[in-house]
């Protein structure tokens, strides 16, 4: 490859990172896995990455940060399912830890999970519910991201 190629794969993968990262933040294992998708060469991607991250269009702290608000406080999932979408997203684990630790300080998860069973069913009902619907509850908290035990307190005490 010349030099003149590898300057044209470089722009050409420049142009689809920036229309990448104009749609959302992305970590730069999603972007490498796009661009790699893309077909372009493992020496170009590295280049992109560095010339990204020091344009500071690519900081896998700022999106761990942001992606785990997103879930925790617009979303309103729980801890766990959080702690595996940024896992999926080659997020090291304790930036992980950090963000859902500052996204928690908005919006406490006991405060995210009742939010949800309000949402989802009338106050003065969850008395009146049978084991079933109750289990269906509990289901779709666990789809949530929400720990087991939480549930079940949080369902005694309403």
């Amino acid at each position: 490859m010349t030099d003149a190629d590898t300057d044209a794969a470089l722009a050409k993968a420049m142009r689809k990172a920036y229309r990448l990262l104009a749609l959302r933040a992305r970590s730069e294992k999603e972007l490498r896995d796009k661009l790699k998708e893309k077909g372009f060469a493992e020496s170009v991607l590295n280049k992109v990455i560095i010339k990204l991250a020091d344009f500071k269009y690519l900081d896998d702290a700022s999106f761990a940060g942001q992606w785990a608000r997103n879930l925790a406080v617009n979303k309103l999932h729980g801890n766990r399912r959080i702690r595996i979408s940024l896992r999926e997203k080659g997020i090291p684990d304790v930036m992980i830890e950090k963000a859902i630790d500052e996204a928690r300080d908005e919006l406490s998860e006991q405060a995210a999970i009742e939010k949800l069973i309000k949402k989802r069913i009338d106050r003065r009902k969850i008395v009146e519910m049978d084991s079933r619907e109750k289990h269906r509850l509990y289901q779709w908290l666990t789809g949530k991201g929400f720990a087991s035990e939480m549930i079940y307190k949080k369902i005694k005490d309403l």
